[in-house]
């Protein structure tokens, strides 16, 4: 009984140590410093991402969705989305800012989304303005956007609606993906702001870090600013800090670097018919163990079942 009593209080005692997690993610947007979450896309990967150091996760859109073997195109419905976020947010102690596509839907879809994620423990939502259902920005050319003055009322009644006041609403902005001008992006930006949105996503495709650059010098500070430099990956991590960049998110790379390595593993299991070259190569089964808490379960386990 005292060692039950012994690992409720452990529990707890971790569960209520340090700030909420929306507190963190808020305070990660208005600190001094450049700061970095990554992609993660199911419980697994989540608990690696934390246990590598990273202070935060980026629940990606596009790596959900390929994991769940569909398209990036709101082909998973939110409540799927969910429940994955729900073993990923269970999975670690550090915030998960979900990619929220277009909020699933209009203003009272997105204001329920965050309700939702309030109960699941996610730190924030990062809506794009576009149409639902959305398309990825890297596909196709001139992407429709929604209306500007719809979408910062989006924004609008999710802040108006959330709960938890550090609770984070990231509005990103595809004027620039979708071809528009430097104009259009920061007009969009201002409104969103003033909406009430805790950050500004700007988003661009091209390969080098020019329409950012121009965007973060007319920006001028305003509020802070996230970007996603899968496409300007060359740009020097130390530019956006320069820039005045205060969140920097690496978008799918776990996603990417597992499809790899299941299809070369894949591939020489196949052809050799044979583990013998790949079982040193890959995770043991142990580390499996341990990476799903095994060992909570094995002292669980002395304590709540009859001993024979």
């Amino acid at each position: 009984m005292r060692l039950a009593t012994t690992l409720g209080r452990r529990h707890a005692s971790t569960a209520a140590a340090g700030p909420r997690k929306t507190t963190q993610l808020k305070k990660m947007l208005q600190g001094s410093e450049l700061e970095f979450i990554m992609e993660a896309h199911n419980g697994l990967s989540a608990k690696i991402v934390q246990e590598t150091g990273f202070k935060g996760i980026w629940a990606s859109g596009l790596s959900i969705s390929a994991a769940l073997g569909v398209r990036d195109n709101n082909e998973a419905s939110w409540t799927q989305v969910l429940e994955v976020l729900d073993f990923m947010s269970e999975a670690t102690k550090i915030p998960i800012l979900l990619d929220g596509d277009t909020g699933y839907g209009n203003f009272n879809n997105a204001r329920r989304l965050v309700r939702k994620l309030e109960q699941r423990g996610v730190a924030g939502v990062c809506l794009e303005d576009k149409l639902f259902p959305k398309t990825n920005s890297f596909l196709g050319e001139a992407q429709p956007l929604a209306d500007v003055n719809e979408f910062a009322n989006k924004i609008r009644a999710c802040k108006d609606y959330q709960l938890d006041p550090d609770f984070v609403v990231v509005a990103r902005v595809e004027a620039l993906i979708a071809g528009h001008p430097l104009k259009e992006a920061l007009l969009r930006a201002e409104k969103y702001r003033a909406a009430g949105a805790d950050a500004i996503l700007i988003h661009s495709k091209k390969g080098d870090c020019k329409e950012i650059d121009l965007f973060m010098k007319e920006w001028a500070g305003r509020g802070p600013v996230v970007i996603v430099p899968t496409k300007y990956y060359k740009t020097p991590t130390q530019h956006f800090k320069d820039i005045g960049v205060k969140l920097v998110i690496w978008a799918n790379h776990n996603l990417r670097s597992s499809i790899t390595a299941m299809q070369e593993t894949s591939k020489k299991i196949y052809e050799e018919q044979t583990l013998v070259s790949v079982e040193k190569k890959i995770a043991t089964v142990d580390e499996v163990f341990r990476l799903q808490n095994q060992k909570e379960y094995d002292d669980a386990e002395k304590v709540y079942l009859p001993k024979i």
